[in-house]
């Protein structure tokens, strides 16, 4: 049975500075631990939020580490220093602007500042990067969105098969 690696970037200015509490990462790693049944191994990485360090860390976990996931968190509103979604638009072949669309949609609900921002997702290889927003709580909606449709997307790249924990959140597969 093939081991998921699923790379988890947080992009914060804070993080360089060494005493740094990273909230965001951790609630990623706890929920696709509520989500996945599968066996999966975290490349975890916390990084300062500049282009070269995001992109050079997105190409280590897919091309290297052979993560066939890569989710980020941080870096993604309007403020000079957010700069994710162009890191990822740089390191990516094809991007996947449904994701981006569906979680700002969902965000919405919430607050009305979410149209500031600007989480995309693209294709590199055979591995799916998405870019979350950087509050836990809007990691949670945000993931609780899209995360149904990125296990069959890891099937059509031939990636491992994720199985969710289905009383949590059922993966959408097409019926064969």
């Amino acid at each position: 049975m093939m081991i998921a690696k699923i790379g988890i970037i947080t992009t914060s200015d804070r993080a360089s500075a060494g005493v740094y509490e990273d909230l965001s990462g951790k609630a990623i790693i706890d929920t696709l631990n509520l989500y996945l049944k599968s066996h999966w191994e975290p490349v975890y990485r916390c990084i300062s939020d500049d282009r070269k360090t995001i992109e050079d860390n997105l190409i280590d976990l897919i091309d290297n580490e052979k993560c066939c996931l890569v989710v980020t968190t941080g870096g993604t509103g309007p403020a000079q220093r957010d700069v994710t979604p162009e890191a990822t638009e740089a390191v990516c072949d094809r991007m996947m602007p449904g994701f981006g669309e569906l979680m700002r949609s969902v965000s919405l609900q919430y607050v009305p500042t979410a149209i500031l921002s600007r989480q995309t997702a693209g294709l590199r290889g055979s591995s799916l990067i998405v870019n979350l927003p950087g509050k836990p709580k809007s990691i949670k909606e945000c993931l609780d969105a899209v995360f149904p449709a990125i296990p069959y997307c890891i099937d059509i790249m031939e990636g491992p098969y994720l199985e969710t924990n289905e009383e949590i959140i059922k993966a959408f597969r097409p019926k064969k």
